[in-house]
C-alpha cells in the first residue's frame, strides 16, 4: 500500500500543473493510513465517476470519510449506492472541520464551485474540482486569488483531454503533420436527447450554470486550447433561445403529471429511469428539485444556439459552434495548416453508415464499460500537393470515448510514466476554458469584443507547451 500511495501523491501533483500560477506539491503526512477524501454534490457525476468508482477501483489507497449535500435524502441514497459507511453533512464547514479530509472533491451546482473550492483551500485541503471551473469571471479570480494564497492544489477534473481519439489529434498537431495552424473550424451537436436534456434541469438557468457557454462548451474549449497550444485572447459571439423555454406551444409542470405529455415529442418518462427516481423523484420533498421540469417552462433563459469566433495569442482563429436540438449527436473539427488539413469527427450518422441509437447514445458514454469490439474511427490528414491519408484510432465510446478511464489510471494506477501530451489540467486550464465561454456570452450582451485580459488579472499566452 505504500507504493500505491506514493504514486497516487505524485498523481495529485502532476495533476495541478500550471504554467503561470505556481503550485505547491501535496505533502501529506499519511504514515500508513489511506488518503482522507470527502464529496461535497451528490448528483449524477458525484456519486458515480468520482464517488461509487473511487470505491470499486481504488479502495486500498482512499477512504471517503465525508459526504455533503443539501438534500439529506439524496446524501441517504449516495451513501448506500456508493458503498460507503463515512458520516453525511448538510453543513460543509462542519463536515471538514470533524472529518479533517486530504483531498475535497466539488461536484456541486455550477454556480457555487467557487464558494466550495475557496473554503477548501483556505482550510488547508486540496480541492478536486468538476469542470466548470465556475460560472463568471469575478469568481474566477476570486479562485485564483485564493489558491495564490493558498499552500494547496487546485485540479480541474477535464477528461476529454484523455480519449485515445482526441489525443491522437494532438499528436499528429505536434509533430506538425500540417504545419503551423492557422485556423480551426469546431461544431459540436447535442441531439433532442441529450442536448434537450439541459433545458430540463437547473442548466437552464444562466444563474445556476452559466449559460451552455461555460456548462458544456468548456469541455470543448479546454480541448481547442490543448490542441491549439495557445491561450485565447479575443472572443466575439453571438447566441439565442429559440427553440426551448418560451418557444414551446406545450407547456406543463413537469413530464409526470403535463396534461399534454402524450401530444409532446419531448416528452421524458423518468419512472422508467430507477436510479434518476431514487436520487431524485424520491427526493423532491426536501429542497424541491425537479429533474423532469418541462423544456418549454418560461424561466428558462440561457441560449440553445450559440456560434463564436476566437483569436489566439498565437493568431490562430477558432469559428465554433454549438447546437442543442440536432436529430444526431456527434461533433466535427477541422485544422488548417501552413502544409495540409487535419478533419476529425465522431457520430456523424450518414459518415460512419450506420444506424446510432440516438436515445442510448447519452447514457452509453456516462457508462463505464463498454460492448464495442474492435472499433476504430478515422483521423483524416491531407498534405499539401498530397493524396489525403486516413488514421485509424481505436475508439470505445463507453467513459467518454475512454477518457475516464484513462483519467483516473494516470491518478491512481501509473502517474509517473511520462505524459507527452501533456493531459494534466490545473488551474490555469480551468480559468482559460472558462474564461471562452464567459467571453461569449458577455459578447452577447454586449455586442462588443470581449478581451480575455480583462476578465482575471491572468494574461494570455502564446504557447502552453
Amino acid at each position: 500500500m505504500e507504493n500505491s500511495r506514493r504514486k497516487f501523491l505524485s498523481s495529485i501533483s502532476l495533476l495541478a500543473v500550471s504554467n503561470v500560477i505556481p503550485l505547491s506539491a501535496f505533502s501529506f503526512n499519511l504514515n500508513d493510513r489511506k488518503l482522507k477524501i470527502v464529496l461535497v454534490g451528490t448528483g449524477i457525476r458525484g456519486t458515480s465517476f468520482w464517488g461509487k468508482r473511487l470505491v470499486e477501483q481504488y479502495s486500498d489507497i482512499l477512504e471517503f470519510v465525508g459526504l455533503c449535500d443539501i438534500n439529506p435524502g439524496r446524501l441517504d441514497y449516495a451513501k448506500k449506492y456508493m458503498g460507503v459507511s463515512c458520516p453525511t453533512f448538510v453543513d460543509f464547514d462542519k463536515m471538514v472541520q470533524s472529518s479533517k479530509p486530504d483531498l475535497i472533491i466539488v461536484t456541486t451546482k455550477d454556480s457555487t464551485h467557487h464558494e466550495f473550492i475557496i473554503k477548501g483551500l483556505n482550510k488547508g485541503c486540496d480541492v478536486l474540482t468538476e469542470k466548470p471551473l465556475t460560472t463568471d469571471e469575478i469568481k474566477c479570480q476570486a479562485i485564483i486569488n485564493a489558491e495564490r494564497k493558498s499552500n494547496k492544489n487546485l485540479i480541474v477534473g477535464f477528461n476529454y483531454r484523455w480519449s485515445p481519439y482526441n489525443t491522437k489529434i494532438k499528436e499528429l498537431l505536434a509533430k506538425g503533420n500540417i504545419g503551423r495552424v492557422t485556423s480551426v473550424d469546431f461544431h459540436w451537436y447535442l441531439n433532442t436527447y441529450h442536448g434537450a436534456s439541459y433545458f430540463r434541469r437547473w442548466h437552464g438557468l444562466k444563474e445556476s450554470g452559466g449559460t451552455l457557454w461555460v456548462h458544456k462548451a468548456t469541455h470543448h474549449f479546454d480541448l481547442l486550447n490543448w490542441w491549439i497550444d495557445s491561450d485565447p485572447e479575443q472572443v466575439f459571439a453571438y447566441g439565442d433561445l429559440e427553440k426551448y423555454g418560451e418557444n414551446g406551444v406545450l407547456r406543463g409542470e413537469n413530464c409526470r403529471t403535463c396534461d399534454v405529455k402524450s401530444e409532446c415529442e419531448f416528452y421524458w418518462d423518468i419512472t422508467k429511469d430507477k436510479r434518476a427516481m431514487d436520487l431524485y423523484v424520491k427526493n423532491e420533498s426536501y429542497d424541491g428539485y425537479i429533474r423532469d421540469n418541462c423544456l418549454f417552462r418560461k424561466e428558462i433563459d440561457i441560449y440553445d444556439k450559440m456560434s463564436a469566433q476566437v483569436k489566439y495569442k498565437n493568431n490562430v482563429v477558432l469559428n465554433y459552434s454549438l447546437t442543442t436540438y440536432s436529430p444526431f449527436e456527434g461533433w466535427r473539427v477541422a485544422f488548417n495548416g501552413t502544409e495540409g488539413r487535419l478533419e476529425a469527427r465522431l457520430d456523424i450518422p450518414y459518415e460512419e453508415h450506420i444506424s446510432i441509437n440516438q436515445a442510448e447514445m447519452h447514457a452509453n458514454e456516462m457508462n463505464q464499460t463498454s460492448n464495442e469490439e474492435n472499433k476504430y474511427e478515422p483521423i483524416f490528414v491531407h498534405k499539401l500537393w498530397n493524396d489525403f491519408e486516413v488514421v485509424k484510432v481505436p475508439f470505445s465510446r463507453a467513459g467518454h470515448g475512454g477518457g475516464d478511464a484513462a483519467l483516473h489510471h494516470k491518478i491512481f494506477k501509473n502517474p509517473d510514466e511520462n505524459d507527452p501530451y501533456g493531459r494534466a489540467a490545473g488551474i490555469r486550464d480551468g480559468v482559460m476554458s472558462n474564461l471562452i465561454g464567459i467571453a461569449a456570452r458577455k459578447s452577447i450582451e454586449t455586442g462588443e469584443i470581449i478581451k480575455i485580459a480583462d476578465l482575471t488579472d491572468l494574461e494570455p499566452i502564446k504557447k502552453r507547451s
